[in-house]
């Protein structure tokens, strides 16, 4: 376990002079001797020479850090503890996630019932309220079947689930 940690330790620490080693190549800033255009155009000409040059050593250290930083984290893998075998589940503990996750689909369907009566209830609405409009220039009514619709939803009564029906 020591070692690892050691093995980590020595990881942590290349990376860290690898990135500064890329830092200190990508900020280097172009420094003509002189203020003069000559000068500027050297200085700007060596630039361009030695950036082709920098760009693959940077390259490299990309590479480098990056096969480092997938080192790291198997080192680390290695350091956290085997989990631990569960023990299988009681038949009581096996209900009561069961129970839980039945009154967990219970709730959402019942918010999806409250959307879907609100929705309805709308269309409703609209249809009466264009009915006659629609009747006289389509010859046919806009909706039919309101009478008997009727959204599901779910209620407790005394830690029993029951379906029932909401009438729109």
């Amino acid at each position: 376990m020591d070692q690892i940690q050691a093995e980590i330790e020595a990881i942590r620490s290349q990376l860290e002079a690898l990135r500064q080693e890329r830092d200190t190549l990508t900020n280097q800033e172009v420094q003509p001797e002189n203020n003069s255009p000559k000068a500027i155009a050297a200085a700007y000409r060596h630039q361009a020479r030695v950036a082709a040059e920098v760009s693959a050593e940077v390259q490299g250290i990309d590479n480098a850090i990056a096969a480092l930083q997938t080192q790291l984290e198997q080192k680390q893998q290695q350091l956290q503890p085997l989990a631990k075998p569960k023990q299988p589940l009681t038949f009581a503990d096996e209900v009561e996630i069961a129970t839980q996750q039945a009154y967990d689909h219970a709730n959402r369907i019942n918010e999806l019932a409250t959307e879907l009566v609100e929705e309805l209830r709308a269309l409703k609405s609209i249809a009466n309220d264009m009915s006659s409009s629609y009747w006289q220039l389509h010859h046919k009514p806009f909706i039919t079947g309101f009478k008997g619709t009727s959204v599901p939803y779910l209620r407790a009564d005394q830690g029993v689930l029951m379906i029932g029906k909401i009438i729109i």
